[in-house]
């Protein structure tokens, strides 16, 4: 229990110390020191470490898988703080829940205390229901800290984010896993039933979640008789469930998707076949295998063959309709499409830059030529005035300057001489000529 929160009658009767508690649950860090993992957060000079030695955290939003730690983290962080440590979930609340949060945390900060309220899995709010929460949190009612385990871009309103800031968790390495294994040998006082290949196998079996780690340790505990050590198969028959084929510090899954992407890139068919049919053999999820070839498509063969996009977005609606082992073949397909591919990375690289320019000019207006004028004031101010409508244009092209004024022309885009980006660089440079000769350079 944290400082500042108020025992339920089950807590304070003492019936709560009686009641089985899981090993994940008996092994939760009560100090930011125990918690293993996150060092690029918690260690010394971590976001989160500079955050609470400033006195002042702000409202967070915690991005990571699950069992990184992230209700942990901000359970302890009200300790640190000496906030109130309300938590709800999303699944289980609503708006009429919130009202009565917030109006608690009103009387409490009259009272002269803050609150931190935590909201576990807080994607799963709606658009209004997140719009609730802006009040108080410009107010300084609560201190927010969502957790989420979607990508908060895509999931939580820009107003809100925009009052927050986003902490990414990481999974956990096999180093992490292994000290909270060796943490769950101490208090129950025994080692786990394992040999040493066993025991890296329970490791990746894990795949990053502490939570998972501890729980799979708990049913070796329960199922090994008196003296009895598992090997890796007789771990795999005990947990029913597959320790995959390579790990992440080896020959592992980064490593793997980079050789397929590479293979790829390099235009070797026969090796992206293989490291497909590797990861799909160690039991990669597919439709993860899916979204890396979509990936790749834009990335590394862009217009130079505009459909290499539509196949892999096909492959993986095709895995999705037909599923495994019929969908794996489109996959394989795409790949090998991928691969045979002209390639080409002119739109990923004129990407990188058009973002670095957007970041590094600030907010410039567009030419008011080109805006449009609802309203006679607007006209009145110049907006549309002088815009030329290509297509009443000789061969469909006005060559009107579309920038900044600030900004000036930037060439960010340049197709190469290889597949259909030949036909894109024609194009180009015949618009180009046909403004020099209309005076609009």
């Amino acid at each position: 229990m944290s400082r500042g929160s108020t025992p339920s009658l089950f807590e304070a009767a003492g019936l709560d110390k009686g009641a089985p508690r899981p090993l994940a649950d008996r092994l939760r860090p009560t100090t930011l020191f125990e918690v293993v993992g996150q060092d690029h957060l918690l260690g010394d000079g971590g976001a989160l470490r500079r955050l609470i030695d400033a006195g002042s955290l702000g409202s967070l939003i915690f991005w990571g898988p699950p069992g990184t730690g992230k209700t942990t983290v901000a359970r302890l962080l009200a300790h640190e703080t000496t906030l109130h440590f309300e938590p709800i979930s999303a699944i289980f609340s609503g708006v009429a829940d919130l009202k009565k949060v917030f109006e608690a945390a009103r009387a409490r900060r009259a009272a002269g205390q803050g609150t931190l309220l935590f909201v576990d899995e807080i994607h799963r709010f709606n658009r209004s229901q997140q719009d609730a929460f802006l009040p108080v949190m410009e107010d300084g009612t609560i201190t927010l800290v969502g957790a989420t385990t979607e990508n908060p871009s895509f999931e939580l309103n820009a107003a809100l984010l925009s009052r927050a800031r986003v902490l990414t968790f990481q999974p956990l390495d096999d180093e992490a896993v292994g000290k909270l294994l060796s943490r769950a040998e101490e208090v129950e006082g025994r080692p786990l039933p394992l040999d040493e290949e066993a025991r890296a196998s329970l490791v990746r079996m894990a795949d990053g979640d502490g939570r998972a780690a501890l729980t799979l340790a708990e049913e070796l505990w329960r199922a090994a008789r008196p003296g009895e050590v598992f090997d890796a198969t007789g771990l795999a028959g005990v947990t029913q469930r597959r320790a995959p084929i390579y790990d992440k510090s080896q020959d592992g899954h980064y490593n793997l998707i980079s050789a397929l992407h590479k293979s790829i890139r390099g235009s070797d068919p026969d090796a992206a076949l293989y490291y497909l049919a590797r990861m799909l053999d160690a039991g990669e999820d597919p439709l993860y295998l899916g979204r890396r070839l979509v990936r790749m498509a834009v990335e590394d063969i862009g217009l130079a063959d505009p459909q290499a996009l539509a196949v892999c977005t096909a492959a993986k609606d095709a895995y999705e309709y037909l599923g495994s082992p019929e969908g794996e073949l489109a996959l394989a397909q795409a790949a090998v499409y991928l691969a045979t591919a002209p390639k080409s990375n002119a739109v990923y690289t004129a990407f990188k830059a058009a973002m670095k320019t957007a970041k590094s000019a600030g907010s410039l207006p567009p030419p008011k030529t080109i805006l449009n004028a609802p309203t006679k004031l607007m006209a009145s101010e110049g907006y549309g005035d002088g815009y030329r409508y290509d297509h009443d244009e000789p061969d469909a092209y006005s060559g009107q300057n579309y920038w900044p004024e600030r900004l000036g022309r930037q060439r960010f885009y340049e197709p190469v001489e290889r597949g259909f980006e030949r036909e894109i660089r024609k194009r180009l440079d015949w618009w180009a000529r046909l403004r020099s000769e209309r005076g609009e350079d």
